[in-house]
Order: C-alpha cells, then sequence, then structure tokens
C-alpha cells in the first residue's frame, strides 16, 4: 500500500464512534496521538492549542454536572460563538445523519423515551473512557484565527485516533455546562473552551457505530478557475 493509499483509507474509512468497550485508553496512546496531531497546519504558526485529556473521576463528575444542569434547564454556557439561525440545507443534513442514527439504533419518531436518551448520551460524551477538551490561548479570542487552528488539529487528532484502532466523536453537547467541565478538568482562566472530542476503543456490536454520513461531492463543493476544460 502506497503512503496515499495508507492516508485514504484512514480519511475514508474513519467515521463518528458513539458506542465505547468499558476498556481504557493508555495515557501513552493518547500523548502519541496528540503529538502526531499537533503538526497540524496553523494559522501564523500560532499553536494556540491546549488539551485537557480527562478520565476516570474527572470525566464521570463532568459527566454528572453536565446532565445535571440540563436536566434542571440550566442555559447552555459554550464557550464558542453559535449563529442566530440555521440555513435550510445545513438543516436538512443534520436532519439526515439524525435519522440515520435513530433508523440505526430502532427508535422510532414518536418514542420521546428513546429519543431523550439519546440526547443525554451525548451530553455524557457517549460514555467514551477519555474525553480531550480542546481549549485556545484566550488573547486570542474573538479571532477567527483560533477556531481555524482549533479545527485542524481535532480533525488531525480524529484521524490519527482512527489510524490506532481508536475511535472518536466530536461533541459540542459534552461542553455545554462549560464551568462543570472548566471545574473539573482543571481548565486555567487564560484558555477558552473549544470543542470536546470523545475517544474510546469502538464497540462493533453498538449499531450507531456503522453510521456513515453522507457527503457532499466535489461537482457541489469544488469550483474550479483558471484551468483548461
Amino acid at each position: 500500500m502506497t503512503e496515499a493509499e495508507a492516508y485514504d483509507a484512514v480519511v475514508r474509512g474513519r467515521r463518528s464512534i458513539r458506542g465505547f468497550l468499558d476498556k481504557p485508553v493508555p495515557r501513552e496512546l493518547i500523548a502519541e496521538i496528540l503529538g502526531v496531531a499537533m503538526r497540524a497546519p496553523s494559522s501564523f504558526n500560532n499553536q494556540c492549542w491546549n488539551f485537557s485529556v480527562v478520565t476516570g473521576e474527572a470525566l464521570a463528575a463532568i459527566r454528572q454536572g453536565n446532565t445535571e444542569g440540563i436536566l434542571a434547564g440550566k442555559p447552555d454556557s459554550r464557550e464558542f460563538r453559535r449563529f442566530d439561525g440555521i440555513a435550510e440545507e445545513h438543516r436538512f443534513r443534520q436532519i439526515e445523519i439524525a435519522k440515520q442514527l435513530f433508523g440505526a439504533m430502532g427508535i422510532a419518531r414518536d418514542d420521546k423515551d428513546a429519543r431523550q436518551d439519546w440526547v443525554l448520551r451525548g451530553f455524557r460524551q457517549f460514555d467514551a473512557p477519555v474525553s480531550i477538551v480542546v481549549t485556545y490561548d484566550r488573547v486570542l479570542l474573538g479571532s477567527d484565527i483560533a477556531p481555524f487552528d482549533c479545527g485542524a488539529v481535532t480533525n488531525a487528532l480524529v484521524n490519527a485516533a482512527w489510524s490506532r484502532g481508536l475511535g472518536c466523536v466530536i461533541n459540542s453537547q459534552g461542553i455545554m455546562q462549560s464551568p462543570v467541565v472548566r471545574e473539573h478538568a482543571q481548565i486555567p482562566d487564560d484558555q477558552v473552551i473549544m470543542i470536546c472530542v470523545a475517544m474510546g476503543w469502538p464497540d462493533e456490536a453498538f449499531p450507531a457505530n456503522a453510521v456513515v454520513s453522507n457527503r457532499k461531492t466535489v461537482d457541489e463543493a469544488v469550483r474550479f478557475v483558471g484551468f483548461d476544460d
């Protein structure tokens, strides 16, 4: 297999994992993955990213506080900027993947309890054994550089994990109650919470793990300019 073929196999084969085995992930392996991920492109070489890798009692406390806050009706306190509305085409793709996941899990449209349980799984970071909270330096708050860098390194992270047999899901529900995350992940005040990544060994028997989202085609997304046809 050529280097290109090996790379393509990882990128094309990776999928979001939402069901994990009850099996710890070695600290050394996570450090290795992050070392590879941090080779991601960085605007002006800022490398403004930071990572809090959480497991055990600290992660359990985040899950509990996040879930209890949501059930108690506490407002969303995620720290990244969000849009006010959503375009129809983006909403369509969001609904499309939800239908795929609910179909795989056998969750009927009118089964409110099962749907609620699925939502709560997201707030619990899908019960993964590891959560990686991605943060950036607060001095860059309000700049588009930091989200760009965090997106690049997070993409590299999930692909490096996949190449080593680990599954991930990039999950903003898990940081819904940011004060809880900040406390138990011991995140300093000079960092802003961007996103979290749930990580662990995939449970191949978990139906949602087989779901592969549909993607736009090259013809739909790409404009070639200045090429001879």
